[in-house]
């Protein structure tokens, strides 16, 4: 008798971490929770962008724009860029895994700092290539020698998270510029700003100026952090044309929905809006690293929605103590836990905690 035997997936497949998303908050009788655990824009909608969004609800019998015609003329003027540099998708991460499916053959080597986003090391994976993880400083930045260092024969792709999620600190345009120039330009450099708008820093990476002067970098960004449009998922890649041509190849037909487009070009146009929140919530960002530090925690430069707290294996504890006082951060086993920049009130939980928690 014939042995019976099932579909297996490839190898990798079954290499592949689990995304660990940010949970909800416990509710708790009387009090008030907060989600500090996803880096979500704590405000509503910008002004007319769900008139806009409503505006297409009703074509949910259609199919979207599949071309994002509309979006990339308005991401084209926006920042100045042509259209055939664009690429867009169900946000940033979604084009993370398409540049690493269009460009990486199975055991091609991508470098990226660790800790870091925690799709990487998924999106390697699940494009059967191999991860190289430099360690970040004890500060939370970017090691760019070690990570030059660390690019081989077999290195197709790096990757710069800047600012880097979840330890919060940027790369400056100078230590960029330096890095460049010792990577292979046959290696494709992704430059992950997902946080861009956040950044107050001096020497910050202009990451259009970069793509401008390198031909291998590709820019990705996102309009779920500053934009809020988290739950429509839509981000862009900007990158020569020939890069971003390979990013449209390999997307998924009709990937961003037409309530997606056009949220993003009404948040496109409501810039005005969207730069005063931003400060808002960056002015938020210096109170409670203010507060923090001032509680006796010594933690990393943020550059983000969010900071970071290097706990090891007091990780759990933290975690726990913030869910008893109704906010809910983002734990990463025996390393740190990261915590968005929420609501006044949330964030004044958050700087009470820290003096309140055992050191």
């Amino acid at each position: 008798m014939t042995e019976q035997t099932t579909p297996q997936p490839r190898a990798n497949v079954g290499k592949i971490p689990a995304y660990v998303p940010g949970k909800p908050p416990v509710p708790r009788a009387g009090l008030t929770t907060y989600k500090l655990s996803s880096n979500e824009n704590p405000y509503p909608p910008l002004s007319g962008v769900v008139e806009a969004a409503m505006g297409v609800v009703g074509q949910m019998n259609r199919y979207p724009d599949m071309g994002c015609t509309d979006l990339y003329a308005a991401l084209a003027e926006h920042f100045d860029v042509p259209v055939e540099d664009l690429s867009a998708a169900t946000g940033s991460v979604a084009l993370i895994y398409q540049i690493l499916q269009a460009f990486c053959d199975p055991g091609d080597e991508v470098v990226y700092a660790w800790r870091s986003f925690e799709a990487y090391p998924i999106a390697v994976t699940a494009a059967a290539a191999t991860s190289v993880q430099v360690p970040v400083t004890a500060t939370g930045e970017h090691d760019l020698d070690a990570m030059a260092e660390a690019i081989t024969d077999r290195t197709k792709v790096v990757i710069v998270c800047t600012p880097n999620n979840p330890t919060g600190p940027a790369v400056t345009q100078t230590a960029l510029l330096g890095f460049l120039a010792k990577v292979p330009s046959h290696v494709l450099v992704i430059l992950d700003e997902a946080y861009v708008e956040f950044v107050r820093m001096d020497d910050a990476v202009d990451g259009l100026a970069v793509y401008r002067e390198h031909a291998n970098v590709v820019v990705t960004r996102t309009f779920s952090k500053a934009y809020g449009l988290a739950n429509f998922r839509v981000g862009y890649a900007v990158a020569r044309a020939p890069l971003a041509g390979a990013l449209r190849a390999v997307s998924l037909p009709f990937g961003v929905s037409g309530v997606a487009q056009a949220a993003a070009i009404a948040s496109l146009q409501a810039e005005e809006h969207l730069l005063a929140r931003v400060e808002s919530l960056v002015a938020e960002r210096k109170r409670v690293v203010d507060g923090v530090r001032a509680a006796g925690w010594d933690i990393p430069d943020a550059q983000g929605n969010f900071i970071w707290f290097a706990l090891g294996d007091r990780t759990a504890d933290f975690a726990a103590a913030a869910d008893e006082v109704g906010i809910v951060v983002r734990p990463f086993a025996g390393e740190g836990a990261r915590v968005s920049i929420g609501e006044p009130e949330a964030n004044d939980r958050l700087i009470d905690l820290a003096g309140s928690f055992r050191r």
